[in-house]
């Protein structure tokens, strides 16, 4: 089991893959696991979340937080890619002002929405953009998401500015491409950037991974009997082994031998130990 854990927020510039951005994390801790919840495409920048160590069991939970994003969408030509680096595939009028607006108004609340063909997703097996990079025909099906909210931030009569907080799975990318058939025009994003993910924001770049795991709301506080610590030392914890839970319906837990801290739990079923060391590795 790890005894590294480490979480921590970056700002991810324009112009380089969701990858790449992880390079310098991957050399300082070098043998860790490196993993991020939730890619952002190379033109787009902002929020991302790095996982270190044992950290990178959080993927799941941290991959299911809803986002905010602010786009900028150019009307007039729809890309094949639905952003700066396609080809232009369909022209039409930019749309007024008032029936844009009415068109962003109208996306809010669950739905079904067609990802971008250029995606990361698997058809058949692969890349849905390797697909079609290679000039094959790809059905991309519709997907469930929601927008929660989304606000017209500004217009000039040809490029919008749209602020909007979306569940997982949600892409701008398709958004902008269907806010503009739904007022009669066509777009595709120029920039976009991500501005929050669950509760992190781009403020919080700076917090150590205790304060930005205690924002999360996910962990209560375990305090464990040390007449178990030997079966604990095993990875699991036997039920008898607890003496107190702040809150049984979180999903982790920091584990505690009286004051001492010993490590992060995981609810699953029994109590799994995921991360074991002192609160200084957080």
């Amino acid at each position: 089991m790890a005894n590294y854990f480490k979480l921590k927020l970056e700002d991810k510039p324009k112009d380089i893959t969701s990858f790449s951005s992880l390079g310098k994390t991957k050399r300082e801790f070098k043998g860790e696991k490196v993993g991020h919840a939730g890619t952002l495409d190379k033109f787009a920048e902002g929020l991302m979340i790095i996982m270190i160590g044992s950290a990178t069991k959080l993927n799941p939970v941290f991959s299911s937080f809803s986002k905010k994003y602010i786009a900028t969408i150019e009307f007039g030509d729809e890309t094949s890619t639905l952003d700066p680096e396609g080809e232009v595939v369909a022209s039409a009028p930019v749309p007024t002002f008032d029936a844009l607006k009415a068109a962003v108004e109208s996306f809010i609340g669950p739905q079904m929405q067609v990802p971008p063909l250029y995606s990361a997703l698997h058809v058949d097996g692969k890349r849905a953009y390797e697909m079609a990079r290679s000039g094959k025909g790809v059905e991309m099906e519709a997907r469930p998401i929601e927008i929660y909210s989304i606000e017209l931030l500004s217009y000039d009569g040809k490029v919008a500015r749209v602020e909007c907080h979306v569940s997982k799975g949600t892409y701008i990318r398709s958004l902008a491409r269907d806010i503009a058939i739904k007022c009669g025009s066509r777009a595709h994003l120029i920039e976009l950037k991500r501005t929050q993910v669950g509760p992190f924001t781009l403020e919080d770049v700076n917090l150590t991974t205790r304060e930005l795991l205690d924002k999360t709301d996910l962990f209560s506080t375990i305090h464990l009997d040390s007449k178990f610590k030997k079966e604990i030392d095993n990875g699991w914890v036997d039920k008898r082994a607890i003496l107190s839970d702040s809150d049984k319906a979180k999903e982790f837990s920091y584990l505690y031998f009286g004051d001492e801290f010993y490590g992060i739990g995981e609810k699953s079923g029994k109590l799994k130990v995921i991360m074991r060391g002192s609160d200084g590795n957080l």
